[in-house]
């Protein structure tokens, strides 16, 4: 089962909240405990329907487990788009949507099946 750090969700959605109405998107760090804890904010150029990541400039990192992004909209469905884009950035990606709360959340694998996941403090 997939966990994520409480503090990291907060994180989450206080950096969709500060870049309404443009999308967010950052990668996820997971710790030797296997938790999702940490966000990687890697250069992009935020859009109110996409975001343009600088894949060149993203560290090699083994702790890289995957990413996160906003949806403006009131759905975390992941698009075409997004499913297209999973497998470059790891193996879990979390879609926050408006209004931007950790009960907006929703966790994807790689082939953008829903994955279900739990907080931990």
């Amino acid at each position: 089962m997939l966990k994520i750090k409480r503090s990291l969700l907060e994180c989450i959605s206080e950096a969709a909240k500060n870049t309404y109405p443009r999308e967010f998107f950052a990668l996820l760090g997971r710790s030797k405990n296997e938790v999702i804890d940490e966000l990687i904010v890697v250069p992009s150029v935020y859009g109110k329907t996409h975001v343009l990541v600088k894949s060149h400039l993203i560290p090699i990192d083994s702790k890289i487990a995957g990413s996160v992004h906003s949806h403006p909209a009131n759905s975390s469905k992941p698009s075409a788009e997004d499913i297209g884009s999973f497998p470059i950035f790891g193996e879990v990606h979390l879609i926050i949507s408006w209004p931007f709360s950790i009960e907006n959340i929703k966790a994807y694998d790689v082939f953008g099946k829903e994955i279900h996941w739990v907080v931990v403090e």
